[in-house]
């Protein structure tokens, strides 16, 4: 085989890959935002025949040969073609460990266990999806033993969604959370509770769309190529590379916050990846390098940025424009109101300072239930009694308890944790990123031009290149800490409270 050839056939063999996954994308898109409800047999049909097809053009004889030739000859490679060739590589050996009519059979599953999660959620009925979360697990659990025999299966699915993580350092990294949030917690309890009053109301779903456009120009998100829709449980999606960008959001009309920090979160998934350099597009680098980093961005630019003092100020006129019932609040007002620490159920709606509580408990059910210490008929009564335990608080029902999240429906066992990581690396980029950008000064003028660029420079431009451990060594230049979150959280809430 001809080297030059071969580093030829490596960039087409990945623009083939990606427009099955342009493909799979927008299928499984459309099935989540505008696709009648009753469509998702069909879906499963078109996306169980090219996953079929995926998995034949990912371990068939050729790629073997033209990946296993390219890493014997990787010192004639550049960093980017070694980089795609060791994840194609790890990728291949994984698919080939797991027999081709399980793989199609699992994708299949997925697709019905989505359409029966977002109906039992609307119905508050268990009992309904447990059947196919039931599948879910096992067939995760079986699916980590093809390929890592030798690992915990928890570990193995851990390390794919941010790679160097595994149980002990997850247990680790709660510990130090629960050591200094819990005490927080108490002192924010002893103290009067903070005015919300005015994020209830009637606020009309045509003008929180208004606000999620606005929101997307103050990011700094490019609509020609970032859309917007609406979904049960919002998320992001790049479809085929990061030239073409989705987000979601869910629309409550008693609730305009809700859908205002879906927008801002996602939004900061949609920057991470339309920041990936261009010649990174239609190969495996392309995008975000792990969820940590990832929801680094994301809960970088929900709550670091759109819960701050400034940002508030700057967005406080558009929302008195655009729901007048505002003008009889303070800006002030407004900024205690959308920081109120106050136990709650819904992960996606909490507080920044027991968000990482509800992270915690879906870590402990994810792995009690791979380690055969739970059963998921028994889940939703372990998840209540987690939230009695840890929040305080008695779920109400199953919709806003075990039913709430999506992940598991689609498979994303192990994604939790990289939640509350991404909380602690955001901190930990800003605290650096203040070293240079005068963040105040940039939010007070709503201009988030600076913070763009400093995370497109050290973060996003490069795309999977590298991993998460040598980012975070590039760009802090010290070792990752829990010190800065935390600090962070006992600083502002403590001015907050008065603590």
């Amino acid at each position: 085989m001809e080297l030059n050839k071969a580093r030829q056939d490596l960039i087409k063999l990945q623009q083939r890959m990606a427009a099955y996954s342009h493909a799979t994308g927008a299928i499984h898109y459309d099935g989540e935002t505008v696709a009648p409800k009753g469509t998702y047999q069909n879906r499963a049909q078109s996306l169980a025949i090219l996953s079929e097809e995926m998995y034949k053009i990912s371990t068939s004889a050729e790629t073997v040969e033209l990946l296993e030739f390219l890493d014997a000859n990787k010192e004639s490679l550049d960093e980017k073609e070694r980089r795609m060739v060791y994840l194609m590589l790890k990728g291949l050996r994984d698919m080939k460990k797991i027999p081709m009519d399980e793989y199609v059979e699992y994708r299949r599953l997925l697709v019905q266990s989505e359409a029966v999660w977002e109906k039992a959620k609307r119905n508050n009925d268990f009992e309904s999806y447990r059947p196919y979360l039931e599948k879910v697990f096992a067939t995760t659990k079986k699916f980590a033993e093809y390929c890592a025999p030798e690992k915990d299966p928890y570990d193995y699915w851990l390390n794919e969604y941010e790679e160097g993580m595994d149980m002990k350092f997850c247990d680790e990294f709660f510990g130090e959370l629960k050591e200094r949030i819990v005490p927080l917690l108490h002192k924010i309890a002893e103290k009067p509770q903070v005015d919300d009053s005015c994020l209830a109301g009637d606020f009309p779903e045509y003008k929180q769309e208004e606000l999620s456009l606005y929101l997307m120009d103050v990011l700094g998100l490019d609509k020609e190529h970032v859309g917007l829709s609406t979904t049960e449980h919002p998320f992001t999606t790049s479809l085929g590379s990061h030239l073409d960008e989705r987000i979601t959001t869910h629309y409550h009309r008693d609730n305009f916050a809700s859908s205002l920090y879906s927008v801002v979160h996602e939004g900061g998934h949609a920057l991470y990846d339309t920041g990936s350099e261009d010649d990174l597009a239609y190969t495996v680098l392309d995008g975000g390098v792990s969820m940590g980093i990832h929801e680094s961005q994301s809960r970088f630019y929900e709550n670091l940025i759109g819960r701050s003092k400034p940002f508030i100020k700057h967005i406080y006129p558009k929302l008195v424009e655009l729901f007048p019932t505002l003008s009889q609040y303070t800006e002030d007002d407004l900024y205690h109101a959308v920081n109120k620490v106050m136990p709650s159920f819904v992960r996606t709606e909490s507080d920044e300072a027991t968000y990482c509580l509800h992270v915690m408990i879906r870590y402990e059910l994810e792995k009690a239930i791979l380690h055969d210490e739970l059963e998921v008929k028994d889940l939703h009564a372990a998840w209540n009694a987690k939230y009695k335990e840890y929040l305080g608080v008695d779920v109400p029902n199953d919709t806003k308890g075990v039913l709430q999240d999506s992940h598991w429906s689609f498979g994303a066992i192990g994604y939790f944790p990289s939640y509350a990581l991404g909380n602690a690396y955001g901190a930990q980029f800003m605290k650096k990123m203040k070293e240079t950008v005068d963040v105040e000064e940039c939010l007070s003028k709503g201009d988030l031009g600076p913070i763009n660029e400093w995370n497109r420079e050290y973060i996003w431009k490069h795309g999977s290149l590298y991993e998460p451990k040598e980012i975070l060594e590039r760009v802090l230049g010290e070792p990752f800490s829990t010190d800065p979150y935390l600090t962070y959280l006992e600083e502002k809430f403590g001015e907050i409270y008065g603590l």
